[in-house]
Order: structure tokens, then C-alpha cells, then sequence
């Protein structure tokens, strides 16, 4: 205890040296953490996104790009599957049901999907769960909009508020459907998915917004209750058999369907496909913020063996009052594990405060929910590491210290 007191002193009483190798290292922790935290809560956001769809249906694209278009709503599909082909498909034997998709409208920056009343029976998200209702009920009509969790807490919307959709997909629109106006009838209770950030409307309203104008004076009742309407093609669909065993067999005659060139993809092995492409771009982030840690402990070692010679006198002066050699090497480690934990720590505080000021930007740009938890075992294990490498690197400097006390004594010249 009274060598872990000396420690903390000697360390104390160079602060600018120590500051500075203290900052570095707590710069290095911070990255790394923050790297594997994304890298960790994006595959967990992207796995939980859909569950329990056997297969995604969209115009011929890449698997990857159709994923990310029609479950992620990241990018756009060029073309889209006509309703003649997605009737068709849809009567096939071992399909239990399907979900049209339709997009290509927003709202606010927000993305407006068209489908059926089918969505909230069959679309699963996490362990399978179903969607449900924080407030209201699906849409009854084709003025009607159900809002995802975000959307409604972000606008401030309530049950019963007018909305009106835009054109497009993005945050700026020059064309506004005003001539269809949308009445909030529920908001979908949160996902941490993109769900969240959709608006849910009728698939006949995407035909009705785009098509004659409609207003609330002169539509029909027949028409307006009317919540598939007859729309000429959607953007994709999902797909859900009675037996796994339908699954490659309709996706085979998918891929060659004859009436047009269509692409039937398994999220699940799509998913997988995604992470292989992205696996070099973790690697060589991981081995970036490993050179940083790598770095940062070099020049806590640089201090310390710059240091060392200047200190010789305290070192002597310890021997003389009855340290050992080997208390000399304890000295000089239990300050490099001191300044390695101070470090550690920092860079934890650190890593916290950036998940704080980039949890909305990589919720609103990239669907990712980043978890603000305790550490987990594998981050704790990181700084176990890092701590111990510390302490280790720490062992340079105190052999050295080791061998100028049993030469200097007390007969340092300086």
C-alpha cells in the first residue's frame, strides 16, 4: 500500500506529461469501444428488423439492394413488380400470405409505405413479435394513416391530425399531394426498427394520390372504404409459406418467372451476405483502433523512459531508505497500471458522451439504435487488455529503473 501511495504521488507530480499520455490513451479506449458498439448494435438492429418472412419479392436488382429497400428503406428500387405478377404469385400452393409493399412517397423526411391490412397481421419484427398499437387502430379507409413510434413522437402528432404526404424520398419536396389529405387514426407502439420511422397508408391511397384528384366533398363511400384499390404495380412483397419446404421451390420459379424478370431473395441469408461484404471494413477499423491503443501506450512508455533519468536521484533516495530492487519495478508498474486505469476510465466517459451526441444521427441516417448500457463482457474484457498491456509496457521502464538503483546507490552525480 505505501509503494501504491508513492505511485499515485510520482504520478501526481508530473501532470502535464501525464495529462497528455492519460488523454491519448483515453482517446484510443474511446474510439475502440465506440467502433465495437456500432459495429455490435447495427448487426442486432438490422437481425431484429424482420422476422419470420421466408422470402422478399422485388424487380430484378441485387439481393442486397432490395433488402435494403424494401425492409430497410435505404436506397430505392429501380423498377417495381406489377399487380397482374404479384396476384399471380400470390395464389401460388404453400403461400400463407403476402404483404405488398409500396414506396417511392414521404413525408418530412419520413417514408411513406402503402400495403394492406395483412402488414399488421403478418409482419414480424425481434423474436417474431407482432406489430401493436400504442394508441388508435389500423386504417379503416383510404384517408387514413397509421404512424410509426418515432414519427408521431418527433412531429409531436396525435390522433385525429391532418397530414399531407410528399413526393419522393427526400427531406425536400417540391410536390405535396395536397389534393389527399391523411387523418391519423393510430401510432404503432416502438420497434427500435424501421418501423418506427414509417408512415403506414392504404395501398389504394398511393393509387389515389397519384392518380385523379379526390377530395372530401366528392369521393365516393364504396371507394373510400376501399383499401387496396387497383394499383398497376407495388415496389416488393413479402412472403410467408404453410411449410419451409415451399421456400426454395417458389423462389426458384420466382427468379424465372417468365411474364417479367422478378428476384425472390431469403432475408435471413441475404442479412448474412451483407456482413461477409462489410467484414474487411470491420476488420480494418478494429485494426485501426487497436493501432491507436498501440500508440497511445508507446508514448506512455516514451514519457516514462524520458523521465526515468531525471528521476534517478527519488530512485536512489528510495533505496537508501530500505526499497528493494524489486519495489523499485513495483514503483515504476503500478504507475504505468495507474495511468493505463485513469485512461481506461476516461476514455469510458468519453465513449458514453459520443453514443449520447450520435445516437439521433445514426437512428435518423442509418436505422441503427445504439443501446446506452453498461458495459458488456467483451467491452469489459477490452479494457482488461488494454490494462494489462499497459502494465506490461510499464515493465521496460522499471527493469531499467531496476538496474540504476543497484548501480547508483547513493552516489548519483548530477
Amino acid at each position: 500500500m505505501t509503494l501504491f501511495r508513492i505511485a499515485i504521488k510520482s504520478t501526481f507530480n508530473r501532470k502535464a506529461a501525464v495529462l497528455l499520455t492519460l488523454f491519448a490513451i483515453a482517446i484510443s479506449v474511446m474510439v475502440l469501444l465506440t467502433i465495437e458498439r456500432i459495429r455490435h448494435e447495427a448487426k442486432i438492429s438490422f437481425s431484429n428488423t424482420l422476422s419470420g418472412t421466408d422470402l422478399i419479392v422485388g424487380a430484378k436488382t441485387g439481393d442486397v439492394q432490395l433488402l435494403l429497400a424494401s425492409v430497410f428503406r435505404l436506397g430505392y428500387t429501380n423498377n417495381g413488380v406489377s399487380w397482374q405478377s404479384y396476384s399471380d404469385i400470390q395464389s401460388k400452393k404453400g403461400v400463407a400470405w403476402t404483404i405488398p409493399l409500396s414506396l417511392g412517397d414521404s413525408h418530412k423526411g419520413f417514408a411513406v409505405l402503402g400495403t394492406t391490412l395483412d402488414y399488421f397481421e403478418h409482419y414480424r419484427y425481434g423474436n417474431k413479435q407482432l406489430l401493436s398499437f400504442a394508441h388508435g387502430h389500423p386504417f379503416t379507409t383510404s384517408h387514413e394513416v397509421v404512424l410509426g413510434a418515432e414519427v408521431a413522437a418527433k412531429m409531436h402528432y396525435q390522433l385525429g391530425d391532418p397530414i399531407i404526404l410528399s413526393h419522393g424520398l427526400g427531406k425536400t419536396s417540391f410536390h405535396h399531394h395536397d389534393n389527399h389529405p391523411m387523418t391519423v387514426v393510430g401510432i404503432l407502439a416502438a420497434t427500435g426498427t424501421p418501423v418506427d420511422k414509417t408512415l403506414h397508408v392504404p395501398l389504394a391511397a398511393i393509387d389515389q394520390i397519384h392518380g385523379q384528384p379526390h377530395t372530401t366533398h366528392d369521393h365516393d363511400e364504396d371507394e373510400d372504404n376501399d383499401l387496396v384499390g387497383h394499383p398497376k404495380q407495388i415496389s416488393a412483397f413479402l412472403m410467408g409459406f404453410d411449410s419451409p419446404l415451399y421456400t426454395l421451390q417458389v423462389r426458384r420459379n420466382i427468379n424465372q418467372y417468365k411474364a417479367e424478370p422478378l428476384l425472390a431473395i431469403m432475408p435471413t441469408v441475404t442479412l448474412r451476405e451483407l456482413w461477409e461484404m462489410l467484414g474487411m471494413v470491420e476488420k480494418l477499423l478494429l485494426l485501426f483502433s487497436i493501432a491507436l491503443v498501440f500508440i497511445s501506450l508507446l508514448g506512455m512508455l516514451t514519457t516514462m523512459l524520458a523521465t526515468l533519468q531525471q528521476r534517478r536521484r527519488e530512485l536512489a533516495i528510495l533505496r537508501s531508505v530500505g526499497a528493494r530492487p524489486s519495489h523499485i519495478v513495483a514503483l515504476l508498474m503500478g504507475e504505468a497500471l495507474l495511468i493505463t486505469a485513469l485512461g481506461c476510465l476516461a476514455g469510458v466517459g468519453l465513449f458514453y458522451l459520443a453514443l449520447h451526441a450520435g445516437y439521433a444521427v445514426l437512428q435518423a441516417q442509418f436505422g441503427i439504435g445504439i443501446s446506452l448500457s453498461v458495459l458488456n463482457h467483451y467491452e469489459l474484457q477490452i479494457l482488461a487488455v488494454i490494462i494489462g498491456a499497459g502494465t506490461l509496457i510499464g515493465l521496460i521502464p522499471a527493469l531499467r529503473a531496476y538496474f540504476y538503483s543497484l548501480a547508483d546507490g547513493m552516489s548519483i552525480k548530477v
